[in-house]
């Protein structure tokens, strides 16, 4: 039952089947490994850095300590996930405490968590949004004490500001009047944490950069300056759906090649969550503009925003990329920018807004020093001088025909396409295999599959399908995504080449890029045009051709293997032609023991300390990965130039 429901995108429901299944029978293999493979999904890798967080829970711990004993005794946690908050209330002397949480998981867990520290029959938890409760059907009346941390890096994430307006209009008893009136009375309500100040700088980073921006204008012989406009979903645009998440996150203290501040910190915003009136005119606010001086030379490749959570008049807790926490922070990649260099007595300019629930930073611009001409980064401008006017204007007739082609790729589609080294090497273990083919002869290595069969050894079963000189060579890509792969071979000469990918958006960008880099139409097709369905997708080019070259997707962007790999190869050697190849034509995996305090602390509650005594641990930990602790297993992808090297 529970593979038939995670078949189906049932993930919570089907946890629930292999977790029933492994404690009825433990060593049921099956059910382990099923409940580990959707486990990543049910509870998030960040629960872990949080319950590790010492810091964090020590001062949530302090504050609410204090709340309590100051009178504010009837408590509702929101989002309780393992329950750590509200068994700090109770501890503390709350009469009352309820607890309310939306994932099943997470609740069956709270559930565990509870009775494991003796507190199964004094909290109350109920499996709901906070946004359904009623009184007196779920709580009998008002709290005078909301805790809770549905924040996220950009803190408006997880809808904290519709949490708590709904809160103080239907949970909670009305604010403290004034901050002189320091002994609550019955009828007096507070949240915690009190309020939020955001705070963020420009940054230059070249992993940012990478992942967001198309930095190069050829690669693997396919010129990409004809392209339309390419960015990642992080962008801060006004025209964006306004369901769509304007940033990314990145924990700065760790990311490789570091980054350098371009300006001061600058302070984006403030939130009093205990000011219904503040919060209720929050997301109706008019942008607030911000004019930041650049103090350093560099690449402007993001906005990043961080926050100073205040829990009560004397805990807070940062976010900041300097402090040791479990929080990562907010990043606002700048993507439309031409010229990114900016020098000191630049100034951007930045509009910050909490809009749909989601902290944004757009409407950005550059001043550049000298001249004073803004720059536009993003969205429609409000042309407000002259000079501005005069600008727009200049700039009109050369970026209309842009602005009318966008695309979005992946991040991590972006940083392939920045890989040089990568569609080179194709393009030359290509190139070499196609001559070969050709010339009427073999490519010169023989790669072994798992079994030790020769990649050939489908060939001696096939019937030979030779091709004479002014036949094409039939070239597939199936990767997964956005690729130009099968551009590559197209340009190559005497080579039809077939594109798997979906998405009409990416069919657009490889055909304008075809056509820009002289690739007629007919040379370049989707193979999806041609095939049933995707599982469908291995198959004859025509009932008489085979297939030259295959290109197979082997590796995920996390470095695991591929699902199937072994199956598809299999498949797609008995697709080709005399001397026709596999790529990549192998995969060869690196490992090293390793001894890692993250890698710790991202996997595994590490024991009572941390939660302050509280018995945490040993449930959450059914949710850790396999051995994440032992191993670092480095996959490197040796496509096609391990053809080369053989």
């Amino acid at each position: 039952m529970g593979e038939h429901l995670f078949r189906m995108g049932f993930r919570d429901e089907a946890a629930g089947y292999f977790h029933k299944a492994l404690k009825l029978k433990p060593d049921f293999a099956d059910a382990k490994e099923n409940f580990h493979r959707v486990a990543n999904w049910l509870v998030e890798r960040w629960h872990f850095l949080m319950l590790n967080d010492h810091k964090r829970n020590a001062k949530y711990q302090r504050a609410i300590q204090k709340a309590v004993q100051s009178g504010f005794n009837t408590v509702l946690d929101i989002g309780t996930g393992t329950g750590i908050l509200s068994m700090f209330a109770k501890k503390a002397g709350a009469s009352e405490v309820c607890a309310c949480e939306l994932s099943n998981t997470m609740y069956e867990l709270a559930c565990e968590v509870l009775s494991a520290n003796a507190m199964e029959g004094e909290i109350k938890i109920l499996h709901m949004k906070s946004l359904d409760m009623e009184i007196p059907k779920d709580i009998p009346n008002r709290v005078s004490l909301v805790v809770t941390e549905t924040v996220d890096a950009g803190l408006f994430g997880e809808g904290i500001v519709e949490t708590l307006i709904h809160a103080w209009k239907h949970l909670l008893l009305p604010p403290q009047i004034s901050e002189s009136q320091a002994v609550p009375t019955s009828g007096v309500g507070r949240v915690i944490p009190a309020s939020a100040t955001v705070f963020g700088m420009a940054v230059q980073c070249p992993e940012i950069r990478r992942h967001h921006r198309v930095g190069v204008v050829e690669v693997g012989g396919v010129c990409l300056t004809g392209a339309p406009e390419l960015h990642s979903p992080a962008i801060y645009s006004t025209d964006s759906d306004d369901s769509t998440e304007p940033y990314t996150t990145e924990r700065l203290s760790r990311i490789p090649g570091g980054y350098t501040p371009l300006t001061e910190h600058f302070q984006a915003l403030t939130v009093d969550f205990n000011s219904p009136q503040e919060l209720g005119g929050l997301c109706s606010q008019k942008p607030s503009r911000i004019c930041l001086p650049i103090t350093k030379h560099g690449v402007l490749d993001a906005i990043v925003a961080w926050f100073v959570l205040q829990l009560d008049e004397e805990n807070s807790l940062s976010t900041g990329p300097e402090e040791e926490t479990c929080w990562e922070q907010a990043v606002y990649p700048v993507q439309n920018l031409l010229d990114c260099a900016v020098k000191p007595g630049d100034s951007l300019i930045l509009e910050v807004s909490c809009q749909d629930a989601y902290l944004r930073i757009c409407m950005v611009s550059l001043v550049r020093a000298g001249d004073g001409m803004e720059t536009e980064l993003d969205g429609d401008p409000s042309l407000s001088s002259e000079a501005e006017l005069c600008s727009a204007l200049a700039c009109l007739q050369t970026t209309q025909g842009r602005d009318q082609q966008k695309c979005m790729l992946e991040s991590s589609e972006i940083a392939l396409l920045n890989n040089v080294k990568y569609h080179d090497s194709f393009k030359t273990a290509l190139s070499k295999l196609l001559s070969s083919i050709r010339a009427g002869g073999k490519s010169e290595s023989t790669v072994l599959d798992g079994t030790g069969c020769s990649a050939d050894c489908g060939n001696s079963q096939r019937q030979d399908c030779p091709n004479t000189a002014s036949d094409p060579l039939y070239v597939l890509d199936v990767s997964e995504g956005f690729s130009i792969l099968s551009l590559i071979a197209a340009k190559l000469g005497s080579v039809k080449a077939y594109s798997s990918v979906e998405k009409e958006q990416h069919q657009t960008v490889l055909k304008i890029l075809a056509e820009t880099n002289g690739v007629s139409e007919e040379m370049l097709e989707f193979w999806l045009n041609h095939v049933e369905d995707d599982s469908a997708l291995l198959q004859r080019p025509t009932t008489d051709k085979m297939w030259s070259a295959v290109i197979l997707d082997c590796v995920e962007t996390c470095g695991l293997i591929r699902q199937e790999l072994m199956e598809k190869a299999a498949l797609a050697r008995c697709l080709l032609e005399p001397g026709g190849r596999i790529f990549p034509g192998r995969i060869v995996m690196y490992g090293m023991l390793v001894e890692s305090e993250t890698l710790l602390q991202e996997s595994a509650v590490q024991g009572t300390e941390p939660t302050l005594g509280l018995n945490i641990g040993p449930f959450i930990n059914q949710f850790t990965v396999t051995n994440p602790t032992l191993f670092i297993v480095l996959f490197i992808y040796l496509c096609s130039f391990m053809f080369i090297l053989c």
